[in-house]
């Protein structure tokens, strides 16, 4: 397994060579690559895929695992398993939702305004789609341009989707202590 050191150009330097190991076809250093991304894998699902981002994060070390050989630039490592990560999050995410769209349970809100709600349990009340592109604009600090590639979408409905989700997240936040 890949040993974390306190220099950040040592644990570069480990990774590219992994890197270059495993798309070689070591599979031993496949492994310690992929044990070495899966926290940071992990991280990245969670915002977007919430109780589903175990199933994300497996999904995206598989696609990992699956496009490795395709990466040319070892210095894009980063950026790549985090695009592949978001876009498997996004696909886990919406998998789940078109399942779960027929067996919506409603939820109890307290009136009471002495109720504390965190910003979590407001993005937990918007629709999937919207809670994604809040997520990917907020956590990640994406643009439109970056985002409709992860998405799959068209640059205006990323834009569309945002001004809207950014509307229900505000509407659904003032409702909270009504």
């Amino acid at each position: 397994m890949l040993e974390v050191s306190h220099q950040n150009d040592q644990v570069v330097s480990d990774v590219t060579t992994l890197l270059k190991r495993a798309q070689s076809g070591d599979e031993r250093a496949m492994d310690d690559l992929l044990l070495h991304v899966t926290p940071f894998v992990r991280r990245l699902c969670q915002p977007i895929a919430q109780t589903h981002s175990a199933d994300a994060a497996q999904e995206a070390l598989l696609a990992i695992y699956r496009g490795i050989h395709s990466l040319r630039e070892p210095s894009a490592f980063y950026s790549w398993v985090r695009a592949v990560t978001t876009r498997e999050a996004v696909r886990t995410s919406k998998r789940v939702a078109q399942r779960a769209t027929d067996e919506l349970s409603e939820t109890h809100h307290s009136a009471d305004p002495f109720v504390s709600v965190d910003v979590s349990d407001v993005m937990d009340r918007l629709p999937d789609y919207h809670r994604e592109v809040l997520t990917l604009r907020a956590y990640y600090g994406m643009d439109e341009q970056e985002m409709a590639t992860i998405l799959e979408l068209p640059v205006g409905t990323v834009r569309s989707r945002l001004f809207r989700a950014r509307r229900n997240f505000q509407n659904a936040w003032h409702q909270r202590s009504a």
